[in-house]
């Protein structure tokens, strides 16, 4: 099985008996045997390229938890005598990568060196979840899907610019105003790029948050939140980003946050799991210095925001 799972990670016969340290016939021959022993073609072969079969794929996704359940057994009875170690399979959309999950790396490996972090940087619309042992996911409030995710935080966009851009435009003192401004807007499906919804969490009655829809005409629109995040930090304008995303350009004064204390949404971080049974301990220490650290950026900006901190999740 395992080395099954290595060939279709790898790529190839070859590249699994490398990453294995065995022989390409040794690898050729155990998968071979499992077929036999299954009666059934895994894998398709030609000169090529290799790829599963039907059954192939239903079988892979069933043993790559029977595999990890496996894992964490050996891990739990060795806890006593042995590090963390292995390896961890994180999927990430790339603004994620770039801003959650690679400021973590430096500190969980002084903490768990024996531990191999494998990162696959993607954005696809369906997340195939169970092939990961990580997969953080950013949200709105909307979000309901049927899968095993732990909240990491819950925070909410801001809007923001840098000194030069306000420098040379000035700073706007009302929402109304930014139809005098450049306005760079993410685009996505849904999204109306020349209506901004904003939100003031201490304007309405109740305890209801008052919203107001401004008309504008978009000076940029990219479906890329670094490159909107660039865009904003080199003075092209007034965006909307999540917090969790500008905390250290807040903190730094790269960027400053305007019209508090009016928001864009809310936004919640999610890490997704292929199962909530036997998490092995370096899932378990991974989630708990990444829910750590994103936190304390966070909590260092929010002393100074309007929005109050109780609104995100406590450990």
């Amino acid at each position: 099985m395992r080395v099954f799972e290595r060939v279709v990670d790898e790529g190839g016969f070859a590249a699994a008996a490398r990453a294995l340290s065995m022989s390409p016939a040794g690898v050729t021959r155990l998968v071979s045997d499992l077929e036999d022993h299954l009666g059934v073609r895994l894998l398709q072969r030609t000169t090529r390229r290799l790829s599963l079969t039907q059954a192939g794929e239903a079988y892979l996704a069933k043993i790559r938890h029977i595999l990890n359940d496996i894992d964490e057994a050996h891990a739990a009875a060795q806890a006593d005598t042995q590090e963390i170690s292995g390896i961890l399979r994180i999927l990430a959309p790339p603004v994620l990568a770039t801003h959650i999950l690679a400021p973590v790396v430096a500190e969980f490996k002084l903490r768990y060196p024996k531990v191999l972090l494998d990162v696959f940087v993607d954005s696809p619309a369906e997340p195939p979840i169970e092939d990961y042992d990580l997969t953080l996911l950013g949200a709105d409030a909307s979000f309901d899907a049927d899968i095993v995710a732990r909240p990491i935080i819950s925070t909410y966009g801001v809007i923001c610019a840098s000194p030069l851009y306000l420098k040379r435009h000035g700073e706007p003192v009302s929402p109304t105003e930014l139809t005098n401004h450049h306005c760079l807007r993410i685009k996505f499906p849904g999204n109306r790029s020349r209506s901004w919804q904003l939100i003031n969490p201490n304007g309405g009655a109740n305890g209801v948050d008052l919203t107001m829809d401004i008309a504008l005409e978009p000076a940029f629109l990219v479906n890329h939140s670094d490159t909107l995040l660039r865009a904003t930090l080199d003075g092209a304008g007034i965006s909307g980003l999540p917090l969790d995303l500008v905390a250290a350009y807040l903190k730094s004064g790269q960027l400053k946050r305007i019209l508090s204390p009016w928001i864009t949404g809310r936004f919640t971080l999610y890490a997704a799991l292929p199962s909530r049974k036997f998490i092995p301990a370096r899932t378990r220490a991974f989630l708990e210095l990444l829910t750590e650290q994103t936190r304390a950026s966070i909590n260092d900006v929010m002393r100074d925001m309007t929005e109050p901190a109780s609104g995100l999740p406590q450990k």
